[in-house]
């Protein structure tokens, strides 16, 4: 069975103007009543997407919904569970720690209009928020020309096009689950005063790149530990590669300023070795920025969300 990406969630398409991601965790105090109501939910969601598409039909509305490890083991005790979902452990480096947070479920929207994303989001609580707790709820934005907001263009090597899907979605390698992808979620805030005091030349030493035409520095003119040497994962020789999308965030007032890193893969092992390198390397990068969130989930086709809102998947 090839890759179908009619089948898959929005997991591999643009970032978005105005996106919000959320992650919940179940209050398990019932779990008969937490089956029921993820079944409804995901009978509801493709309606409410449905319904936007013809209600807001230039918004351009992208919806990725997906389960953590342990999530899915409650919530589908007799299914199988996707080869490479695990909760995500902490990586302690030599200089800086990525955490591991809590996160059950998982939602990522994203339209050019705010008020598409505040309605997807106003009716998903309707079923949600009798058995769930938002822990993490993160507004994001578009940047200038869609550039990191520490003012680098941001996705310069992600896969794009008919390409994107191999490197997104799960394939023949576990075919009860293709279509499927990986996701992991992670906040950084940065300390934009200490970044910007940098003088340009700097700041490109350290991502490995010229800030306005883009183009790739030369291996000697980089820092040893440059974000695009230390991100990478070249197991085997060979380049691997996620669909990454860096989101701003911020709250300018309060002088508080951030990106939500947001990798779809087909592998989460990708996922897992390059963010192992970056801080077993101590990326340049993490001087200014400090990780504070860190949860993997599983994000499943459609035709498999069509299956858990019957009601009985991984019951019986």
């Amino acid at each position: 069975m090839p890759i179908n990406p009619a089948d898959a969630q929005d997991v591999y398409r643009d970032a978005g103007d105005n996106i919000m991601f959320t992650t919940y965790v179940m209050d398990r105090n019932d779990l008969d009543k937490d089956r029921a109501a993820i079944a409804e939910f995901a009978d509801r969601l493709a309606a409410i997407e449905r319904s936007m598409a013809i209600r807001a039909q230039d918004a351009n509305l992208r919806v990725a919904f997906g389960f953590g490890a342990t999530a899915w083991k409650l919530l589908f005790p007799n299914a199988n569970v996707p080869k490479e979902l695990v909760d995500f452990q902490e990586i302690k480096g030599p200089k800086y720690t990525a955490p591991a947070t809590p996160g059950d479920l998982f939602l990522h929207v994203r339209a050019k209009d705010t008020a598409v994303v505040y309605e997807v989001m106003d009716q998903a609580r309707e079923f949600l928020r009798d058995w769930t707790t938002v822990v993490d709820e993160t507004p994001g934005f578009r940047y200038f020309e869609g550039r990191a907001i520490i003012g680098f263009i941001d996705g310069t090597e992600n896969p794009a096009g008919p390409d994107a899907t191999q490197y997104a979605l799960i394939g023949e390698e576990d075919p009860e689950f293709i279509n499927g992808s990986y996701a992991f979620a992670q906040k950084y805030l940065h300390n934009m005063d200490a970044w910007n005091a940098l003088k340009t030349e700097g700041q490109e030493k350290s991502i490995g790149r010229h800030k306005f035409s883009d183009r790739e520095l030369d291996d000697t003119e980089k820092l040893p530990n440059a974000h695009n040497i230390a991100s990478q994962d070249n197991a085997d020789g060979i380049e691997h590669k996620i669909v990454r999308m860096n989101v701003p965030f911020a709250k300018p007032g309060q002088g508080i300023v951030g990106t939500y890193f947001i990798g779809y893969a087909r592998h989460f092992t990708v996922t897992q070795r390059m963010l192992n390198n970056m801080f077993t390397q101590s990326d340049r990068l993490l001087d200014f920025s400090t990780p504070i969130t860190g949860a993997a989930f599983f994000i499943p086709s459609r035709r498999l969300l069509e299956t858990i809102a019957d009601g009985d998947y991984g019951i019986d």
